[in-house]
């Protein structure tokens, strides 16, 4: 029998109902906290990955970026291809592929072939993560079945990030950054061992792949990234930054037209139609940037300024997953009497003050007295405002779009955090040149040999020295000046372009949306 006619028909599970639902439902949710933690995971092994890997504080985004726009970019794609070939034999490819990439992230010896791995982690994701939530729908009956499983697979999806925090601790701290990594591959071999058994295939739908839209606008979002990045290092007139951004724009513009004109678009273009849809992703698109630079930036300021372990550092993130969690659950309860406007404007307002605050951090910040006040206000900001975002996404989209209508959310924020974080990059290292440049006087005066020389060397202060905490902090300051900015254009967006009332919306979110 041919391999596809194996994955196409499924196995009859040896345990009864109960207990075949349920480990049904722990393959899917295994698969999507595997691709959500990811992100989060990655974070606390940056500075040693940093160290081992040779990467400059510019070029240390990629890590994430890498992933992020891969993932972002291809999700929709990625929906479809599971519609179109069957959703299981696609999803258990997607989660293969997501483990044999973080294996070689695990092994990678060089920052090229650590990028390729994150670049190819996010093609997995973006295959295996959108099947995962559609196949709850293929798998459990429509009633309490499908809610009591959709709502476990939400709740993975919204601990993912502080789960990877923890965990991206305990493996960097105990054993090695690598096993961030390499964490994801027995995981991976399981999904796809129990996958064929325990989840049944769907039927299959007709329909063609929008490649040239797929890959136009990932490449196109990658070549405006790099010129940011370029920017930082060689400045904004050099020959390849100012070639990066034409691509990018060229890129863009040639997937709005494509997307205007295929019969079946990865983005249909005409969900932008409703204002209110168009201001919930213009709000993620600016929020994402800000969330995206303190998980990268307040990650490497704790462990190589403040001296935090991988493991206290991962701790030291905690406050935030709770005041998202909690702001959640307060505009859960009271949108249906307050509407949306009230909490998504609300929610800015207070991510505006907290990066406002944040852009005070000074190098002798302490965690209490710099860290926490800030970061907290900052969550509980993001908590209002994903819940009614969430519902304006999908709010008068008819049930065959619904999916592609909360995918492009999912979308506009893995992007969003990747351009906005490429940009604060770019911020923060022209700041922290300027800041350098005054330091190093002094810093060569008192420096030791040892410490003159890895400067001649590497032209970035050791870590650890006063010089070089005063640049990152001083780098990050600034950095979150574009951060508050993002927040108050997207306060802006709440109050003046946001119409909608509590009776416009749908009574819950489509599950599945990461938070």
């Amino acid at each position: 029998m041919a391999i596809s006619d194996k994955l196409s028909t499924p196995s009859p599970p040896k345990a009864g109902p109960g207990r075949s639902k349920g480990i049904t439902l722990a393959v899917i949710a295994g698969s999507q906290l595997m691709v959500v933690l990811d992100a989060t995971i990655v974070n606390i092994a940056l500075p040693q990955i940093k160290g081992d890997l040779g990467f400059s504080d510019t070029t240390l985004s990629w890590v994430i970026n890498a992933y992020t726009l891969t993932f972002g970019g291809l999700l929709l794609l990625g929906g479809r291809l599971g519609d179109i070939l069957g959703r299981r034999r696609v999803f258990i490819v997607g989660a293969l592929l997501f483990g044999f990439a973080s294996l070689l992230g695990g092994f990678a010896q060089d920052s090229t072939l650590l990028l390729a791995a994150r670049a190819l982690q996010g093609l997995g994701g973006a295959i295996c993560s959108p099947t995962a939530f559609a196949l709850i729908a293929s798998n459990f009956e429509e009633g309490p079945d499908r809610n009591r499983a959709f709502g476990v697979f939400s709740a993975v999806a919204g601990s993912g990030a502080a789960i990877g925090l923890l965990a991206g601790g305990l493996l960097t701290q105990y054993l090695d950054w690598r096993w961030v990594f390499f964490v994801n591959v027995p995981i991976a071999v399981l999904i796809a061992i129990a996958a064929p058994r325990y989840i049944k295939e769907s039927e299959r739908r007709p329909g063609r792949f929008d490649l040239p839209g797929a890959l136009t606008s990932t490449v196109g979002l990658v070549a405006l990234v790099y010129g940011f990045i370029r920017a930082a290092s060689d400045g904004w007139t050099e020959r390849l930054t100012l070639g990066s951004f034409a691509l990018g724009a060229v890129l863009v513009a040639a997937f709005v037209v494509i997307e205007r004109r295929t019969a079946q678009p990865i983005t249909p273009l005409h969900l932008f139609r409703n204002r209110n849809r168009t201001g919930g992703l213009i709000m993620m698109l600016c929020l994402a940037a800000a969330m995206f630079g303190i998980f990268f930036y307040i990650t490497i300021f704790v462990q190589t300024v403040i001296g935090y372990s991988p493991l206290k550092a991962g701790f030291a993130f905690l406050p935030i997953s709770g005041a998202i969690i909690v702001a959640a659950q307060i505009a859960s309860v009271f949108q249906a009497k307050l509407g949306p406007k009230v909490f998504m404007a609300g929610g800015a307002a207070l991510v505006a003050v907290g990066l406002t605050w944040l852009t005070q951090l000074k190098a002798d910040s302490g965690y209490v007295d710099g860290i926490l006040g800030p970061t907290v206000i900052f969550g509980f900001g993001m908590g209002l405002i994903f819940v009614p975002v969430m519902l304006i996404a999908v709010a008068g989209v008819s049930d065959h779009e619904t999916g592609a209508a909360s995918g492009l959310l999912n979308s506009v924020q893995q992007i969003g955090g990747a351009l906005g974080l490429s940009i604060l990059t770019t911020v923060f290292s022209t700041a922290a040149k300027s800041k350098a440049t005054e330091l190093v006087p002094g810093f060569l005066k008192g420096a030791s040999p040892e410490q003159a020389e890895q400067f001649q060397r590497t032209h970035e202060f050791p870590v650890g020295s006063a010089a070089y905490s005063e640049t990152l902090a001083h780098g990050i300051g600034q950095g979150f000046i574009v951060g508050a900015v993002l927040a108050v254009v997207a306060l802006l967006v709440a109050v003046f372009m946001v119409t909608a009332k509590a009776s416009d919306l749908p009574s819950e979110a489509p599950s599945g949306i990461a938070v």
